[in-house]
């Protein structure tokens, strides 16, 4: 993980069917927290540049102009855009930044509207419920906030835990999951806002994803440690402790799971990345460099997953031979790997530290389209297959949204 950058976490689309009461079990209730309706703030110039005055003042000097290949740029933050999501069938995205706000868009119009405020510390978190009943925003200082969407958004639950490293959505229920400094995840029922607690050793839990049964939730620490909990239960399935031959020497800083089969990967800080089945790590590789992000193909027959390092390795590993299958083409000097995601079985999408987004077919890893645009690091990405548009948010404050070529 690069210093001073908020934690990423992978966006997960599938559609289980997982009853709420078999992922929280009998828990103590929460208090409900009742305010008044949030404060919407629209804005109406195509240009989407935010009215305040002062938000010009904290534009970054520009790298090199570049191409812009966006359909739509959104401008609106007053410091880095760390964080976006769209939702699932409203023309809504949403993003969160270093200005310690979420801007709620329209992404046909590019109109502002709504501001969520109040967070503490930079919005590092901003996800719609894979029903986009609610939406969930939260800082660095574990500042969370829900709302309910219907035509606006109304605040209806929040809640302080402490430093937070990542939060999402459980795929198939409204069930909110977040980790903190401090290790401990916390798992709520939304709206209830019931809660049990995963626990920490002091050791951050940097980086996590539901497993492809939705039962499960493989975790990794800032130590090196691996664990698969049972999110009924609280109990770990899994464990690979530091004691353990194969186990990473540094900070877990990514995690994936196979959808269809108990089949997991971790990256680490330390260039290796670990193959893993509900026994234990069965098969390990070298990346070249720090991993910054791994993901399985959705494919249920091309049996690859990819990685990619802050030195801008991209590889796609038989994860079954636990082997290099190839490598993609990715040439540029010092650009990095910061975001990375699979948009169809065979092609993966990946965000760099030059603000370019790539698309590779995995198949041989050669590129097969780029999208420029973006003046500095791109923090994070979200693909929307019902209208094929890319959205990612950068360093540069802004939030673009692209046209994504046609795909197999």
């Amino acid at each position: 993980m690069r210093e001073n950058t908020p934690p990423r976490i992978q966006d997960i689309e599938d559609d289980e069917d997982v009853e709420e009461d078999y992922l929280i079990g009998d828990n103590e209730e929460f208090e409900e927290v009742t305010i008044e309706d949030l404060e919407a703030m629209v804005g109406g110039s195509h240009d989407h540049s935010d009215d305040d005055e002062d938000n010009n003042d904290a534009e970054p000097e520009p790298r090199t102009p570049v191409q812009d290949d966006a359909i739509l740029t959104l401008r609106g933050h007053a410091g880095s855009a760390f964080t976006c999501s769209m939702h699932p069938t409203k023309d809504w995205a949403v993003t969160g930044g270093e200005d310690d706000k979420a801007i709620v868009w329209n992404t046909q119009t590019g109109e502002k509207i709504h501001t969520v405020e109040g967070h503490k510390d930079s919005v590092i978190e901003t996800h719609f419920s894979s029903d986009g009943s609610y939406l969930a925003t939260g800082d660095m200082a574990g500042e969370i906030m829900v709302f309910k969407i219907s035509d606006d958004l109304t605040k209806i639950w929040d809640y302080s835990m402490g430093d937070m490293c990542w939060m999402k959505w459980h795929r198939a229920a409204n069930v909110l999951i977040a980790g903190s400094e401090a290790g401990e995840i916390y798992i709520w029922r939304i709206p209830s806002g019931d809660c049990k607690i995963l626990p920490g050793n002091g050791v951050k839990c940097e980086s996590a994803e539901i497993t492809g049964d939705g039962k499960k939730l493989l975790a990794g620490y800032g130590n090196g440690t691996v664990k698969l909990w049972d999110i009924k239960s609280n109990s770990i399935v899994m464990e690979v402790e530091l004691n353990h031959p194969m186990a990473h020497k540094d900070n877990v800083s990514t995690v994936s799971c196979d959808k269809e089969n108990p089949v997991y990967m971790t990256g680490g800080e330390d260039g290796k990345i670990l193959f893993l089945t509900n026994s234990g790590p069965v098969g390990s590789v070298e990346a070249g460099g720090p991993v910054e992000c791994v993901a399985f193909s959705p494919s249920a027959d091309f049996k690859v997953a990819a990685s990619g390092t802050l030195q801008g390795q991209i590889a796609i590993w038989d994860y079954q031979k636990y082997s290099m299958r190839t490598q993609c083409e990715h040439q540029q000097i010092d650009d990095g790997v910061t975001s990375m995601k699979w948009i169809s079985d065979h092609t993966l999408l990946v965000g760099t530290i030059q603000g370019n987004i790539f698309g590779y077919d995995a198949r041989n890893g050669s590129r097969i389209f780029t999208l420029s645009g973006h003046l500095g690091d791109i923090y994070a990405m979200q693909y929307n297959a019902r209208e094929g548009i890319v959205m990612s948010v950068s360093e540069d404050q802004t939030a673009k949204i692209f046209k994504c070529p046609t795909l197999e």
